[in-house]
């Protein structure tokens, strides 16, 4: 395949209302010419496609899809497809509460004034109208769509079930003497068609509210890039738009400005807070050399670098095009619901068809009103309103047990894989460990001033910019360590240390290659115990006065508290748990044996962390990936469940369908207890929704009249169908019982 001859992209898409929407679209594309891949990602409405340019293009695609009743828009056009997403939601919200406005008082005469309101089948007809015909009128636009091109979906359910019933009840309304000629009562069933309306759209508002949500970590990756950049152009600043930048182009950055683009600095050095791209919590020393990553925050110091990455190439770029591969990839399934649907929809209109012409040939007098009846009571009672709730009553209980308990729950398809999680990829930093260096020793020589050493290292300390000593200064301060003089000729010795003056005495605070460039000298006991520091990979700052060494201080990004147990935890319901991590070997190596890991893979680069869960997704596992960081984002949406920390970035959080509320890493094997739990009610749900259909529909459909002379009413189908609902919520609410 030429690949200049093909283009991908990813595309907005409007007018889908559920999963089997996405679905049709992706085979009617795939049916196309030229068109070697489309996938719809339902939850940020977007379309990743692949075609051949010398065979098709867009323009011919868009047609095709405007032709079955959707749209898809230019890649450009994301921002104002979200405008419109934005008001769409806003006339669903709408379209709800005038929803519930109306239907409470259809339901309450109906089901409790009914004969002492005068006039009420006309007084319901009048609070039903704005229900049908504004509230709900897209289902039945919807189904008409799909009825002409040969297909049923949930709306096709709801549009039959409700509209039967609307439309029997006017009929009864305007004509009750048909019915009651027969000896029949002429009973209506606005309320069944208003409340099932209301319900239907309180799940879809619920729905749309998580997708939004969803959706938002790609605009917040973006939201990294620095907008415009100072280019040094003959000597003279000239400030120009990101976009602009070339290869080769010098860029002065300043103190707090974010780099622009990826490359090599020429003249200067500072600290870079890299934390968005490695994940480590320590601002990066920059040198001449150096290679610098465009979105990471310049700390301290001017420095000119010279771009090698501009645009789609940088290493942001990439990371932003990965998570919308990773969130825009096939689904494994489609709902349960929209798959029993499909099959249902037609099973349900066939049979009652039939039963109307059996019925209407082959019944007792008067055929055409017992017909009549037996078609209402089949649709009637086949219809969605147990199916269409049994997913997100179970979801709504589960997500606010999960939230009492710290884990936020945002995706129901993580909540079914969640359960049958195999391997769980964990990030280091900010997961296993707190993500923030802190003192975890401060020693100090024999016959030493504790007080007058800490003095001295605060009074020096302060003046320095390194990450290193401000987690000194704040543990001194902390301990109560006050300082009433100031340091002279401070001096920083880039690599090394810090060199100043304290009260006339000269002092070194730096690492063991300046103490031996120095010929410092080190007591026996001090340098046991620096030994023994390093081996638990702490970081050590020699404090040296007059080349005496009289005290050393240690830090440490600390392991969390929970994290040992919390692996035991997840060992014990058979889950594999990995470590990955940008940190070197040696720490991984200590993290891993301190907490009960026993395999980790150190020194990798956001992109090798992608590699990893596809190559174990490709060996069949069920793959969970945890992290809080921006480098883990793109892992994390290409993971069967990602699980964010929320003590770590936004983007990490967007990106994954589970949160944990408290960072605490104990609460993921909580979470997959619950989510196991709530995906089995769920089933549940489904299961009995749909065994209650296929009992309930021959009875409606006259099966047991030959035997019994029993035919079932419309206004008993009524009963049966609110029954089958209030059985699914009862079953919901049996989660708030379990012990998790």
């Amino acid at each position: 395949m030429d690949a200049t001859a093909t283009k991908k992209d990813i595309y907005p898409v409007e007018g889908m209302t559920c999963a089997g929407c996405a679905a049709s679209i992706e085979q009617h594309l795939r049916k196309e010419a030229g068109v070697e891949e489309a996938n719809i990602n339902f939850a940020n409405h977007t379309l990743s496609l692949r075609y051949k340019e010398d065979i098709t293009n867009f323009e011919k695609l868009q047609k095709s899809v405007d032709n079955i009743g959707y749209k898809i828009r230019p890649a450009a056009q994301a921002a104002e497809s979200k405008k419109i997403r934005a008001a769409e939601f806003k006339k669903l919200q709408r379209k709800f509460w005038v929803a519930l406005g109306f239907s409470v008082p259809v339901f309450v005469i109906s089901m409790i004034l009914m004969g002492h309101v005068p006039y009420a089948n006309y007084i319901m007809l009048a609070l039903s109208l704005p229900v049908v015909l504004y509230s709900g009128n897209q289902f039945y636009i919807n189904a008409w769509k799909k009825l002409r091109h040969g297909t049923s979906n949930m709306d096709t359910l709801i549009a039959l079930g409700t509209g039967i019933a609307f439309l029997y009840s006017l009929f009864v309304t305007f004509f009750p003497e048909v019915l009651t000629a027969q000896g029949l009562e002429a009973h209506v069933y606005y309320e069944s068609a208003v409340v099932i309306i209301t319900l239907i759209l309180l799940g879809n508002l619920l729905e749309e509210r998580a997708k939004a949500k969803t959706s938002s970590a790609i605009e917040k990756l973006l939201q990294l890039q620095a907008k415009t950049a100072t280019v040094l152009r003959d000597g003279i600043e000239v400030t120009v738009l990101t976009e602009e930048l070339q290869e080769g182009d010098l860029i002065l950055v300043k103190p707090g400005e974010k780099i622009p683009v990826d490359g090599v600095l020429e003249k200067g050095s500072s600290f870079v807070d890299e934390s968005m791209i490695s994940g480590e919590p320590l601002p990066v020393e920059k040198q001449n050399g150096d290679k610098v990553v465009g979105g990471t925050l310049n700390q301290s110091g001017s420095f000119v670098f010279r771009a090698t990455s501009t645009g789609a190439q940088t290493v942001l770029s990439r990371i932003i095009k990965m998570v919308q591969e990773a969130q825009g990839s096939k689904a494994p399934a489609q709902k349960l619901a929209d798959k029993i649907s499909a099959v249902f929809v037609p099973v349900v209109v066939a049979i009652a068809l039939l039963s109307f012409a059996l019925w209407y040939f082959f019944g007792p007098s008067p055929e055409f009103t017992t017909a009549m009846i037996v078609l209402v009571s089949v649709l009637i009672i086949a219809c969605p309103c147990a199916l269409g709730l049994a997913t997100p009553t179970a979801i709504t209980v589960g997500v606010g047990k999960a939230a009492q308990q710290g884990i936020l729950i945002k995706d129901a398809e993580a909540l079914e894989k969640a359960a049958n999680i195999e391997v769980l990829f964990v990030d280091k930093t900010g997961t296993l460990t707190e993500g923030k260096p802190k003192v975890t020793d401060f020693v100090t020589a024999e016959a030493e001033s504790e007080a007058r050493i800490h003095e001295a290292v605060l009074a020096i300390e302060k003046q320095s910019e390194h990450p290193l000593a401000k987690a000194v200064v704040k543990h001194l301060e902390q301990c109560g360590a006050t300082t009433g003089i100031e340091a002279e000729d401070f001096q920083n010795r880039s690599g090394f240390g810090v060199a100043a003056r304290v009260g006339g005495t000269s002092y070194l605070l730096g690492n063991q290659k300046l103490m031996k460039e120095v010929s410092a000298s080190i007591p026996a006991t001090l340098q046991q115990q620096a030994e023994q520091m390093a081996e638990e990979q702490k970081t050590l700052i020699f404090i040296a006065r007059e080349k005496q060494v009289v005290g050393l201080v240690a830090l440490q990004d600390t392991i969390k508290k929970e994290a040992r147990q919390a692996v035991q935890d997840l060992h014990k319901q058979g889950i594999k748990v990995v470590m990955l991590t940008g940190d070197n070997k040696n720490t991984a190596a200590f993290v891993a044996r301190e907490t009960g890991i026993d395999e980790f893979y150190a020194e990798i680069l956001p992109e090798d962390k992608g590699a990893y869960i596809k190559e174990y997704k490709q060996k069949g596992k069920v793959v969970a990936m945890a992290g809080d960081g921006i480098n883990d984002a793109p892992a994390l949406a290409l993971a069967d469940v990602g699980i964010a920390m929320s003590t770590g970035t936004d983007i990490a959080i967007e990106s994954a369908p589970l949160t944990l509320l408290h960072g605490n890493i104990g609460a993921i094997a909580q979470a997959i207890k619950l989510s196991a739990e709530t995906s089995k009610t769920i089933r549940q749900n489904l299961f009995w929704a749909f065994i209650y259909n296929v009992i309930t529909i021959p009875v409606a459909a006259g099966i047991l009249y030959p035997l019994w002379g029993f035919l079932l009413s419309p206004m008993i189908a009524g009963a049966a169908m609110a029954f089958s609902s209030l059985s699914v919520v009862l079953n919901s609410l049996r989660l708030k019982m379990k012990k998790v």
